[in-house]
């Protein structure tokens, strides 16, 4: 005799209540929402909490680092040279994660996803444990803060493809865009929360926020530790591993519409970066001070996690491509605005816009990617991703710094906003794919995949 294999249940039109379950004969599959809350899955809610946690210490600890260099800059330089500091403390981070980036996305393909963000997570509580007793001891200097920058660097190269890849394992593919969503907001919560904790934290005691922020990455530690088992890409073992990393990049390179919104990224954040002039806007252009500090760094966030929210409930779904494009062009007058203000308050409503419109080019950026890529290749070319999105941020802050060396943090803002609108305008010519995207729709040829994807999520 042969088992009777149970045939998937059907769905038939929607009615006045949505989807309306069909049981067959043989149906033995219980009924499932096709787009369940990613908040339901118990192992989101673990991932999510670390994210947050994770965020949070990470943002509060690059704010001391960077104001902490600086102070330690402008006992023997000017205001121009010091902000070059800052610059190159982005860029001590970029390289690290350049030359890694083809190991990381490998590495993230072919080991389990959870034991890399573990073994990440406690190895940044450490170096914020560090950090806290250096400061106490008095024995912070510039150049312990480079090679913090560095190990820093090496952890995000790894974290990144490990948990951007892991989300869409947790969750069906309908659930996708609203999990990317909820992401953002612990992200973005953490970019408020931490820098906006860290400056009066650090008005108390210096090191007081390093050894909180590694409180932060141990319990980060352990909510990835709570997350049970998840599918895993099967290996492609026809091919070794030069020729996978060679397979995530070509897949990137192919596909337009992944290449359109990674690089649109890259160049937009490159030009138009102005965070890391906050602390030479508060100190010496706004004078105000550490407050002053916490409130400048915490606003992009602000913006960015209103914006987080509304796409939580009411996920995005129609002209997205063009959204995306628009959002990235208000980023650039955006910036502009911060270069020229004047005012705290303005400064902060334009550092808001920045992180709304920035929120809203993630949420398309990361919806498409991870909708249009197959599982076995996420890593890989998360990776790629997550080395542009770096050059974008670390080099688009040395690039800050440099310029403000020749000709001032002020004109070095502006004239990278103004080039932010002129990348947009180009890139929606060059990249026609962006534009006429305009759902988060899969290709036809990922259906299956993301089928048997959501069939597992759900189970």
């Amino acid at each position: 005799m042969h088992a009777v294999t149970p045939s998937p249940a059907k769905w038939s039109a929607p009615g006045k209540k949505g989807l309306q379950h069909v049981p067959t004969i043989a149906s033995a599959y219980p009924v499932i929402n096709p787009a369940p809350h990613p908040f339901t899955i118990a192992n989101y809610r673990y991932l999510w909490f670390s994210r947050l946690a994770s965020m949070f210490a990470l943002y509060a600890m690059m704010l001391i680092l960077g104001w902490q260099a600086y102070n330690l800059a402008r006992e023997d330089m000017g205001i121009s040279a010091s902000a070059g500091i800052l610059g190159l403390l982005g860029l001590l981070q970029f390289v690290p994660l350049f030359i890694l980036t083809p190991l990381v996305g490998w590495v993230a393909d072919h080991m389990d996803r959870r034991w890399i963000a573990r073994i990440v997570l406690a190895a940044q509580a450490l170096i914020a444990l560090a950090l806290g007793l250096m400061t106490a001891s008095g024995g912070i200097t510039l150049w312990s803060i480079y090679v913090i920058a560095v190990l820093l660097g090496i952890c995000r190269a790894f974290l990144g493809p490990a948990v951007t890849s892991l989300a869409p394992n947790l969750v069906p593919k309908a659930s996708i865009p609203r999990a990317i969503a909820l992401s953002t907001i612990a992200w973005q919560v953490g970019v408020i929360a931490g820098p906006g904790m860290a400056g009066p934290l650090y008005k108390v005691d210096a090191a007081l926020p390093y050894f909180i922020c590694a409180g932060l990455y141990a319990l980060a530690t352990l909510a990835i530790f709570l997350i049970g088992p998840v599918p895993r890409p099967t290996a492609d073992k026809t091919k070794g591993p030069l020729q996978q990393v060679g397979d995530g990049m070509a897949y990137v390179w192919t596909n337009k519409l992944v290449l359109g919104a990674i690089t649109l990224d890259l160049l937009v954040m490159f030009l138009a970066g102005a965070t890391a002039m906050i602390p030479v806007f508060a100190k010496d252009i706004l004078h105000a001070g550490e407050i002053g500090l916490s409130l400048l760094a915490a606003s992009p966030a602000v913006g960015a996690v209103i914006v987080a929210l509304i796409f939580s409930f009411a996920p995005l779904s129609k002209n997205v491509g063009n959204s995306m494009l628009a959002a990235m062009a208000v980023f650039g007058l955006g910036t502009i605005g911060f270069g020229l203000s004047t005012n705290l308050y303005l400064s902060m409503a334009c550092l808001g816009l920045c992180g709304a419109a920035d929120m809203f080019g993630v949420y398309v950026r990361s919806s498409l990617i991870q909708l249009h890529t197959p599982d076995a290749k996420r890593g890989r070319v998360g990776a790629v991703s997550q080395m542009t999105i770096s050059a974008s941020n670390e080099l688009g802050d040395a690039l800050s710094g440099g310029l403000a060396v020749l000709v001032g943090p002020v004109a070095a803002i502006v004239a990278g906003g103004a080039g932010a609108i002129v990348v947009t305008g180009l890139w929606s010519r060059l990249f026609p794919q962006l534009g006429a995207a305009k759902t988060f729709d899969p290709p036809e040829e990922l259906e299956p995949e993301q089928a048997e994807q959501t069939k597992r999520s759900a189970g």
